[in-house]
């Protein structure tokens, strides 16, 4: 057998650079290889916000992820405090109490501690005042909702691009336009390398451990259709066409344990004109997410959820879900112009899919909604807003509607100011919720519960964590979370057998 190198990882997304970065502490040789070609690499990262969740108790904590934060940004922000216990508390509220108590105790204490870690590695994050802060005009402060309040420098592909010079610095090989088809085994069972297919045709690598971090099955169309449901081979994928299973595949041919909620994924709001695959230029920006400030209606000018329910961060993915249930898997964000100025950036992209108009029938006849039905339903929303209750964007108000169904239960107000806004939206996929069972060291367990020799997962592919709906920014800390101990005890695992 060839000089086998110390751990492979496969895939080059978050989780994947998370787990070669951590590796690479103890270990001389570690190995990328990447399915996508370089000019396509990251994986899902780079079509996110990069925004990441984790536990912190005040500003101080703030500061040791972001520590070139000036006096100056210090007294204008209230951040507050995330705790350990109110994350936890969030991840069972939003999974319906079935995410994984294990590993979600994992995530919840590890976030801040891998956040720092990154940082000391020269990852550089900053608050997200564009995504998810407003200027709170009682005190004149900027306040975060939903505990979620720190973005990578250059969002997604910032986050990307920067673990990549982490790994370039720290002498990490990768191979682009390599995909693993075939986990490597020897006579005792363990897991010694992979199978590849590159630009010079198949090749086995050889490795002391296997890291499979390739993403879920979100681009694979056949596999959405099995799993998620009829209807789910439609709609547009947010990232990149190349996280189609292989990695699950691999793991469950080697007697990987299914795990975790395999009908189930993260969507969005995704415009209605976006391309079937993720567009690198625009990157996240296709998604909306302000409908907390407007009604969402459907092509016969309908409501069919409470807008208002919770803060997006706790909604968007369900509520992406719920567009497939509507006529032709459509529907439109309705707003006025008072409420323009709360709208974030990705409303304002040059290739959004919306209409303005005075009235409400010339807006729903620019947008194909039936304008008789938009108009009725625009009335009756109107005159169930309580507007005794203060409106205020920054908490949940209280401000709701009495008497429809569904009431909206929080920033409610009448849409009666013109020019009014609408925007075009459909159903766009994330990542799948399924994928193989782990335990606390980041070790593929097998159908007997046993750890399978040499054989680590990290990222989409680890099952159990999420259920029916995730907490907003919790896949990027469980990338880095996962990935961080699948690396560390991977490369543990493969100095003991150098040794």
């Amino acid at each position: 057998m060839p000089n086998p190198y110390d751990v492979i990882v496969v895939g080059a997304g978050n989780a994947a650079l998370s787990a070669a970065i951590a590796a690479r502490e103890s270990c001389p040789s570690v190995l990328v290889v990447e399915k996508a070609p370089e000019y396509f690499r990251g994986g899902n990262t780079y079509f996110t916000g990069g925004i990441i969740r984790f536990a912190f108790d005040g500003l101080d904590d703030i500061k040791t992820v972001i520590p070139d934060m000036s006096p100056t940004e210090e007294e204008s922000v209230d951040v507050g405090s995330y705790t350990e216990d109110q994350f936890y508390d969030d991840m069972m509220r939003v999974t319906q109490g079935n995410s994984d108590p294990e590993l979600a105790q994992i995530l919840v204490s590890q976030s801040r501690p891998t956040m720092q870690w990154l940082n000391s590695k020269g990852v550089r994050f900053v608050l997200s005042y564009g995504r998810q802060a407003f200027k709170d005009e009682a005190t004149g402060k900027f306040r975060f909702w939903g505990g979620l309040l720190v973005e990578a420098v250059g969002a997604g592909k910032g986050l990307s691009d920067q673990q990549f010079d982490v790994c370039r610095a720290e002498g990490i090989d990768i191979r682009y336009s390599t995909q693993a088809v075939e986990l490597l085994r020897d006579g005792k069972g363990h897991v010694n390398g992979v199978r590849v297919l590159g630009p010079d045709g198949h090749e086995d690598i050889y490795g002391n451990t296997v890291v499979l971090a390739a993403g879920g099955f979100e681009a694979n169309a056949e596999m959405r259709c099995r799993y998620l449901g009829p209807g789910w081979e439609l709609v547009k994928v947010r990232g990149i066409p190349y996280n189609t299973g292989d990695g699950i595949r691999m793991a469950l041919e080697a007697g990987a344990m299914p795990h975790g909620h395999w009908s189930s994924c993260h969507a969005v709001a995704w415009d209605l004109n976006a391309p079937s695959y993720g567009d690198r230029t625009i990157t996240e920006l296709y998604q909306k997410h302000s409908y907390p400030f407007g009604i969402i209606v459907n092509l016969n000018g309908e409501r069919f959820l409470d807008e208002g329910y919770d803060f997006r961060n706790y909604t968007y993915v369900t509520y992406g879900r719920a567009l497939l249930t509507q006529p032709q898997g459509v529907a439109f964000q309705i707003f006025d112009d008072k409420v323009k100025h709360l709208l974030r950036d990705e409303y304002h992209i040059p290739q959004v899919t919306m209409a303005q108009a005075d009235t409400i029938e010339e807006l729903a006849r620019r947008l194909d909604i039936d304008p008789d039905g938009l108009a009725a339903e625009v009335k009756k929303y109107n005159a169930a807003v309580q507007t005794d209750i203060p409106y205020n964007p920054t908490v949940k108000d209280g401000r709701r509607t009495v008497g429809l169904n569904p009431d909206k239960t929080n920033w409610a107000q009448p849409i009666d100011t013109p020019p009014y806004l609408g925007y075009a939206v459909t159903c766009g996929i994330s990542f799948t919720f399924g994928g193989v069972r782990i335990d606390n060291r980041g070790r593929v367990l097998n159908t007997s519960l046993e750890p399978i020799p040499g054989l680590y997962a990290a990222g989409e592919m680890v099952g159990g964590l999420f259920y029916h709906n995730y907490p907003g920014g919790s896949g990027l800390a469980a990338g880095m979370v996962f990935g961080r101990l699948a690396g560390n005890n991977a490369a543990e695992h493969a100095a003991a057998l150098r040794d």
